[in-house]
Order: structure tokens, then sequence, then C-alpha cells
């Protein structure tokens, strides 16, 4: 809710503090300006002059977003490309962002995550020990083709 002794001014300030704290979409900061209790008109002119100021910048968020997913979380390209859609960002950006990915640091990701699941499972039987690997990395959002050969790279 909007205070009534709060200025637009002081609203403008906050919001240029919650941008350039962390990378957001355009989506996630109009839901947070409207959640000030702000107009329409109001909301798209902060909009527009955030964006004009550089504190928002939708091509650098999918970037930001999808680099952080792959490195700290082992998300694949699947599963981040869906998460920018969620946040509705555009496909044109999407795209950008998953060609900036590193091909060789996103292979050792996948790589390292089927060494650590071959071995998890290395009571089961060997096509359950497969079949459990390769849902555990789909669910993770790596393509198919990729988790069928590295699994084979893996020594089954």
């Amino acid at each position: 809710m909007i205070k009534k002794n709060v200025s637009v001014e002081k609203l403008l300030q906050k919001i240029k503090h919650y941008c350039a704290y962390q990378e957001r979409s355009h989506y996630e900061t109009r839901e947070k300006l409207y959640s000030f209790g702000l107009s329409k008109q109001a909301v798209e002119s902060m909009l527009t002059q955030l964006i004009t100021e550089d504190f928002l910048n939708e091509e650098r968020f999918a970037c930001s977003f999808a680099r952080g997913k792959m490195r700290i979380k082992h998300w694949g390209k699947v599963k981040i490309k869906y998460e920018l859609k969620q946040r509705r960002v555009s496909d044109y950006n999407i795209k950008t962002a998953l060609k900036q990915l590193d091909e060789s640091e996103y292979i050792a990701i996948l790589q390292k995550l089927v060494s650590q699941k071959w071995e998890a499972f290395k009571t089961e039987v060997a096509f359950a020990r497969q079949a459990k690997t390769v849902a555990y990395l789909l669910q993770k959002g790596f393509e198919l083709p990729l988790v069928q050969a590295a699994i084979k790279n893996c020594g089954n």
C-alpha cells in the first residue's frame, strides 16, 4: 500500500535501489511498482525512466539470470528458458542469453552431474541406474541427446 506522505520522488529512489541491488526483469519491476499502489500511467512513466537511466535492461537481466542458474544451481538450458518465460522475458532476449552460455562449461557441469548421480545410484540395476540418472538430468533442464551422450561417456 502506498502511504499518503510518500512522494513519487521517494518511490523512484526506492525502485532505483531495488533495480541496482540485483538485475530485475521488466515484469518484476512493474509488479513491484503496482504493489506501491501507483496508477498505470505512473508505473509506465517510472519504467521508462528506469530503462532510460539503464537501471533496467532485460537483455542484461536474461544473460545474468542464465549464467547464474547454470553456474550456481546447475540448471540446463531447457529449465533456464522456461524460468525466463515465466518472468515474461522476450524470446529474443532468451535466445541471446542462452547463446552467451559457455558451451564447454555447460558440458563440464553436465558431466559432473552425470558422474555424481551415476555414483549415487551404483547399488541399482544398470537399467534403473541409467533411468534415474536420465530423469534427474532432465528435471535439471538438460537436453535428452546431451544427457544420453554424457551417460554413454560415463562408462555405461
